[in-house]
């Protein structure tokens, strides 16, 4: 790439950082799926001890010369400057001491959410959730220099987004998706799915999924967690799902968002391992791979109809007809859950938590009036009383390891997948057929080449401008939305 040697340099220091930061995520991996539930307090230790090695290294004070001597003669290299910059301001500001209190508070409260979720009891997680919060607050204000918290930390999942511009977006957003909803609950509910579909039998299904959508199982693994996730990159990323027997969709489409995740990390150029541009260049772009993966490819009536097949085959359960198949798969309800949630509730479910933690953010909301102040708010968005804490606030894992500022990334994500759907049927005729034999291949094909390879080459936006050919907004994700559910409905 270049003969620069503070470059050459600064590249080598880096690669070593970059592969202890994959095995600090190691570490959070086996967190969710092996670890023994005895060995929170350690692994919080050791997730420490591991933050305070990185953060040594992030703050580095040869970094600050190798940037000022290195000049790369590509646009690569640039790139790479740029990145390590950026890591390197927001680490300098931030102290050791509570990077790594962070590193080991995270690590141990989300042994005490996933308790407090199974027994229902939110009085167990409220003080480790203050301390959570009290925490990143004290990381924002060192990021922000005087400025506004929330855009600080929302700022670490998706660089140039700011609470002022998500706030926009969602209200330009919410009128049209309230009048849809209101149209398809309006009309008669088509029948869920019932039966019971074995777990064994499940993990095969979702399995066969995934090498459907050209998952590379030499370097990936499927486990079973809690929370569905993905982990890694280059040469190692994982997923996770979870079984509910009642509940196959659950899995299949857990597995399938896993899978967008996981594939984009493992489709990056491998020129580009082991530095900041072998990973995915923001959350929200992350998501557009997961999301279009799921809903676009996964829930539409093209693959559906495979899918139906498949199931029809391997359970010994009585199946409706393969449109009524399709219909249960987007069936429309106002539920509880944000991962189940349907495409014209989802990113209803987002808006809410936004408001909701941007406000423990800012302080203008104490924790101990979050589980009312969630309740009343489902109650206003979906119509429906949340009958436990389970089904609200302690539903999602993301507070209890501190990721403020990363829930609006998943409704970026469904944005910026409407805008690569779009783009993708244009260029790839006949996908619904291929898509109807459970040929993925040039759909993935194309997301790979047109974005996935380029990891963190350029800005979110500018990732998918570039793939698409016209700037991203709100519209296809609507217009997508609103004739899929009308004809479904017929609205």
């Amino acid at each position: 790439m270049t003969n620069n040697h503070a470059y050459d340099q600064l590249m080598a220091f880096q690669r070593q950082t970059e592969a202890l930061g994959l095995v600090a995520e190691r570490l959070g991996w086996d967190q969710e799926t092996m670890m023994p539930r005895g060995a929170a307090e350690q692994r919080g230790e050791e997730m420490a001890a591991m933050e305070g090695v990185m953060h040594a290294r992030r703050t580095d004070a040869r970094i600050a010369d190798w940037l000022e001597a290195a000049d790369p003669a590509d646009e690569e290299g640039r790139a790479q400057l740029r990145l390590i910059r950026r890591s390197y301001v927001r680490a300098t500001k931030v102290p050791s001491d509570l990077a790594q209190k962070l590193a080991q508070v995270t690590s141990v409260a989300q042994g005490v959410w996933a308790e407090a979720r199974a027994n229902d009891r939110v009085e167990d997680f409220l003080p480790t959730l203050q301390e959570v919060i009290d925490l990143r607050r004290q990381e924002a204000a060192c990021l922000a220099q005087g400025g506004d918290l929330y855009d600080a930390l929302l700022d670490d999942y998706e660089p140039g987004a700011t609470a002022e511009s998500i706030g926009g977006m969602f209200d330009r957003m919410r009128p049209r998706l309230v009048a849809l909803r209101e149209a398809v609950l309006g009309k008669p509910a088509p029948a869920a799915l019932t039966g019971r579909f074995g777990e064994a039998g499940q993990m095969r299904l979702a399995r066969d999924l995934a090498s459907a959508f050209g998952y590379d199982w030499s370097r990936g693994r499927i486990d079973l967690a809690v929370h569905p996730f993905s982990s890694g990159s280059a040469s190692d990323s994982r997923i996770t799902t979870r079984v509910v027997e009642t509940e196959p969709f659950n899995c299949i489409y857990s597995t399938i968002h896993e899978v967008g995740h996981s594939s984009y990390e493992l489709n990056i150029d491998p020129d580009y391992k082991l530095t900041p541009l072998g990973r995915g260049c923001s959350m929200g772009v992350h998501e557009s791979q997961s999301r279009i993966y799921e809903n676009q490819i996964g829930r539409g009536r093209g693959f559906t109809s495979y899918l139906y097949g498949e199931m029809k085959d391997r359970f010994d359960v009585d199946l409706p007809n393969a449109h009524a198949f399709y219909a249960a798969v987007n069936r429309v309800q106002a539920g509880y859950i944000r991962t189940e949630s349907d495409e014209v509730h989802y990113n209803l479910h987002i808006m809410m938590r936004f408001d909701l933690e941007r406000a423990l953010v800012r302080g203008d909301l104490a924790v101990e009036d979050l589980e009312g102040a969630w309740n009343e708010r489902f109650f206003k968005d979906f119509g429906v009383k949340v009958d436990r804490p389970s089904h609200g606030m302690l539903q999602d894992v993301h507070w209890s390891v501190g990721l403020f500022g990363y829930f609006p990334t998943y409704t970026l994500g469904n944005v910026y997948a409407g805008c690569l759907w779009q783009a993708l049927q244009a260029a790839v005729p006949g996908l619904e057929a291929q898509l109807a034999k459970g040929e993925t291949g040039q759909a993935v094909e194309w997301l790979r080449e047109n974005l996935q390879r380029h990891g963190g080459l350029r800005s979110p936006r500018e990732t998918i401008a570039t793939a698409c050919g016209f700037e991203p907004s709100e519209g296809p994700l609507l217009d997508y939305l609103e004739a899929k559910f009308g004809a479904l409905y017929g609205l």
